[in-house]
């Protein structure tokens, strides 16, 4: 129990001395102390004195050629630390800063990686996501003859795959919520913004079902109209895709949308006949 109370006691000393220490060299007000002490700090991955001492030394170097190096530093510290919001700010501030700088490439692709390192999952706001896919965009128009090109490429490719899954299951949501027209809008928008996915089949299903579900849904005077276009959608459908695992569903959709408009005709000739013998 004794030995166990020394240990503690020992590792609290220590650690009041490491930061005292600290606490000396932050109040120092010794600019070239700073620096020398920020630069190790930094070297040594201990980002958040590395940052607390660049904060204190960056105005004494404006103007002066160390600044560079130093605020290169600095905007590093916040990335390595996961401050991704402060990481993006202070390396596109380090462009504006310095636009002549050896580091200008560089900076211009973590601005834009630090975007890509905000965007989240899916199922969230993808407006970070849509920042990032801009700024690398630009980083790859601006330096295309860069070795980032192709990871600025694969990451926009990374990020356009989360969007389309954003909105695809914006799409099924609205379909699982019965709101047919909004889930048609949202998958038709879905395959204009992506003409390219993969998953073209399947969406086009989709908005079959949910056209046919609205059809369903409508009122009288709007049911032929929506049923006429079922059975365009579904037999576009059966001579894109021939061998698609929709296939059969398809063709169950369409044959009930037939078989819905010959009901419609039906109910429109009796009406007629009514409307002549007056019964």
């Amino acid at each position: 129990m004794k030995k166990a109370l020394v240990y503690i006691l020992f590792g609290a000393f220590l650690f009041a001395s490491c930061k005292s220490e600290f606490e000396k060299i932050r109040t120092s007000g010794d600019i070239k102390l700073l620096t020398e002490k920020a630069n190790q700090y930094f070297e040594a991955s201990d980002y958040v004195k590395a940052q607390s001492l660049y904060e204190l030394i960056i105005p004494s170097y404006r103007g002066k050629q160390e600044l560079e190096d130093i605020y290169y530093k600095y905007a590093y510290t916040y990335y390595n630390t996961k401050q991704y919001i402060l990481a993006a700010y202070y390396f596109k501030n380090f462009s504006t800063t310095f636009p002549n700088s050896s580091y200008r490439e560089e900076i211009a692709f973590m601005s834009a990686y630090s975007n890509y390192k905000m965007s989240p999952t899916f199922r969230l706001d993808q407006t970070y996501t849509a920042t990032a896919i801009d700024e690398l965009q630009i980083f790859a128009n601006t330096y295309p003859d860069s070795e980032r090109v192709q990871q600025a490429n694969d990451l926009i490719d990374e990020l356009r795959l989360k969007q389309e899954e954003k909105a695809f299951q914006q799409g099924e949501l609205y379909y699982n919520t019965r709101q047919y027209q909004a889930s048609v809008q949202s998958l038709e928008n879905l395959l204009k913004d992506f003409p390219d996915t993969k998953r073209a089949e399947e969406i086009r299903f989709l908005i079959i079902q949910a056209t046919y579900d609205l059809a369903e849904n409508s009122v009288i005077d709007k049911q032929e109209e929506r049923y006429e276009e079922v059975k365009e959608r579904s037999e576009r459908h059966l001579l894109r895709y021939p061998d698609s695992e929709f296939r059969n569903q398809v063709n169950v959709i369409n044959k009930k949308a037939i078989q819905k408009l010959k009901n419609i005709s039906k109910d429109d000739r009796y009406k007629i006949k009514s409307a002549i013998f007056g019964s």
